[in-house]
């Protein structure tokens, strides 16, 4: 008789594989078991709910207070009447007529003569009509003027102004000086400001622009005007 077994089947071949997966098998059934949790059904019941006893719930009627009116206010104190005796007597105030009649003479007043003061209207000197004329800019245009004034200027306060004062002072760099002054309706340099870093440079630019010689005052609508002017003075340290 032959045998039905292959000799060449080798049967041990995955018998690793199974112990392994029959072992975590078994593990996983022993730890569901050892977990396992069971409940007394009568410590569940918690009972029912009786929606009736709530609608029976009786509300208490509260009282609302009504809290008194204010008492009304005291009388007010009466007046003094002051009694007068029939005896006194009372002046009386007589109110004069102010008419007149035809045999009363009529007087005539005097013109009065109302004298119009001007007013100061200062008008910048960008938009007047008529610009200052600076001694030297009569001819050309009002723009031609205009620029000429500021030419001149430029050139008479870097002639006239001290830069070495910015170094006496210890001041190094760039220095710039706003200086803002006012040409009043007869041409004289008025009101003259000054801002700079130090006071000794804004007394120095003061005392240049006073210097300034009288022009011919700028005029709006042909009448004279007062015209300000601003004028920044820029000069470098020399170190």
């Amino acid at each position: 008789m032959e045998p039905k077994k292959n000799p060449k089947a080798d049967v041990s071949r995955n018998g690793s594989v199974y112990f392994a997966v029959g072992l975590a098998l078994m593990l996983f059934v022993t730890y569901n078991t050892i977990n396992y949790k069971t409940y007394d059904k009568s410590a569940i019941d918690i009972g029912m709910v009786d929606m009736d006893a709530l609608d029976d719930e009786e509300i208490p009627i509260t009282e609302q207070l009504q809290t008194p009116p204010p008492p009304p206010p005291p009388p007010a104190a009466p007046e003094v009447i002051e009694i007068v005796e029939d005896e006194e007597e009372i002046e009386e105030t007589v109110i004069e007529s102010t008419e007149t009649d035809e045999s009363e003479e009529i007087v005539e007043i005097e013109e009065v003569e109302v004298e119009e003061v001007e007013e100061d209207i200062e008008v910048p000197f960008a938009v007047i009509e008529n610009v200052p004329v600076f001694p030297g800019c009569e001819s050309g245009n009002n723009d031609a003027k205009r620029k000429c004034m500021s030419d001149k200027i430029t050139a008479f306060v870097q002639k006239k102004f001290n830069t070495e004062l910015a170094g006496d002072l210890g001041l190094t760099g760039r220095q710039k000086i706003n200086v803002v002054f006012k040409i009043d309706k007869t041409g004289k340099v008025v009101g003259v400001r000054s801002r700079a870093p130090h006071p000794s440079l804004e007394k120095e630019a003061a005392r240049v622009i006073n210097l300034l010689p009288q022009m011919k005052p700028g005029k709006q609508r042909g009448k004279a005007v007062i015209v300000p002017y601003s004028l920044p003075i820029i000069f470098q340290v020399q170190d």
